[in-house]
């Protein structure tokens, strides 16, 4: 599955760079030189060069400019899952959807990095980041709810999948982004996402019928680290 590209912003002017890639560096220049909550939509635009109206054409909000992605990656991800034919695995289908967010952080390291440390810092964008980490999550187990309808427990199903899939992909992105980016992010994510496909591909939680209908949920708390989950779910399945 290749990355997919941002579309191009549309240029003011030839040579000067798209006015929403120009909102976002000016907004994080003063983030990083007064701080988020001394930063207002005003100092932004003046220092971008252009006019309140122009920023809310692009961002509903200040919080909105620190994850200009996220929107397009959304969209990215809910049509790659809508193009599924039926013939994929959809464990290994959502497990290759959440690496378009993967992707969407590596375009960029040194930005990712740096929205990490502001998102750490100021309590109103980790609700936020938050809030768009669940749409992602719902979007992985909408998917997986119309795929696993025919079974048992399929809603059940379908949602502890895709909170797996987010939890293990989450774990291996902050782990890069603590390195500050050093290291193969795709590798790393790679191998959290490989857990959940062992954990999951081969039973009949994702299958379209027939055979057993066994199912095993793992309760554990919340934070917990990915080895830990793996863990108590081998040991559920007698294979710890």
């Amino acid at each position: 599955m290749s990355s997919s590209n941002a579309a191009p912003a549309r240029g003011d002017d030839a040579g000067k760079p798209p006015m929403r890639d120009a909102l976002v560096a000016a907004a994080f220049r003063l983030f990083l030189e007064r701080g988020y909550e001394r930063t207002t939509v005003d100092d932004i635009v003046a220092l971008a060069g252009v006019g309140r109206r122009s920023f809310f054409r692009y961002f509903p909000s200040k919080e909105d400019v620190v994850f200009p992605d996220h929107e397009r990656c959304l969209a990215d991800m809910e049509a790659f899952l809508a193009a599924d034919s039926g013939d994929d695995q959809p464990v290994r289908r959502v497990c290759d959807a959440a690496r378009l967010v993967l992707l969407m952080y590596a375009e960029n390291p040194a930005f990712a990095v740096q929205r990490y440390r502001l998102t750490k810092q100021v309590p109103g964008l980790r609700s936020y980041e938050l809030s768009v980490v669940w749409r992602y999550e719902r979007a992985l187990a909408g998917y997986l709810r119309a795929r696993l309808s025919g079974l048992r427990d399929g809603v059940l199903r379908a949602d502890v999948i895709a909170a797996a899939v987010v939890a293990a992909h989450n774990n291996a992105l902050r782990s890069w982004l603590r390195s500050d980016g050093k290291g193969d992010a795709e590798a790393a994510v790679d191998h959290a996402l490989e857990h959940v496909r062992a954990a999951f591909s081969a039973g009949p939680a994702v299958t379209a019928g027939g055979g057993s209908d066994d199912v095993v949920v793992v309760v554990s708390r919340r934070g917990a680290p990915l080895w830990r989950v793996v863990q108590e779910l081998e040991t559920a399945l007698g294979r710890g």
